[in-house]
């Protein structure tokens, strides 16, 4: 690997990470219009959250339905726990896929605190010059509600693939 294409891939992951910890600012925040500066508009997030499935598409679309599972929270903030980035996905130079374990810290009004694992599968494309989310996929990994759940990881999928 040349020097140039060592300095492109680190400025493809910074850019990449950047829009990941856009994504984290954006929902701690709940600014949902702003998902509309990371998400294409035909992005498509697919949720497993173990008792339930679900397909949501676009970044209105996603907004309101993480508004209105939060709404419930006098405090919410989403946690990036750590990433891995996948650059030039199927040999592509403008696609790339991460995974990304995150947390949720939560506190209802009554002062109930819960917290959530789970693991993010995204997909991403550069158009005009730009990282963008054009796919994601969750799964739930533990939840510390009483009593405490673990679920199991979804190994099936691998960045390469996705």
């Amino acid at each position: 690997m040349t020097d140039n294409q060592r300095l492109a891939d680190a400025l493809d992951h910074s850019e990449i990470r950047r829009l990941q910890d856009a994504y984290a600012d954006t929902v701690s925040r709940r600014q949902w219009s702003e998902l509309t500066d990371l998400f294409l508009p035909t992005v498509v997030l697919e949720l497993d959250l173990r008792d339930s499935t679900m397909r949501l598409e676009g970044p209105s679309e996603i907004g309101e339905f993480i508004g209105r599972s939060v709404a419930q929270f006098e405090f919410f903030q989403f946690g990036i726990l750590g990433t891995r980035v996948h650059l030039r996905s199927n040999g592509d130079p403008d696609t790339a896929s991460a995974r990304m374990y995150m947390t949720e810290l939560r506190q209802t009004p009554a002062g109930h605190w819960s917290q959530v694992y789970g693991v993010y599968h995204d997909r991403f494309v550069r158009l005009d010059n730009r990282w963008w989310f054009a796919h994601r996929t969750y799964h739930s990994l533990a939840r510390n509600n009483q009593p405490a759940t673990v679920f199991e990881f979804p190994h099936h999928l691998r960045l390469e693939d996705l």
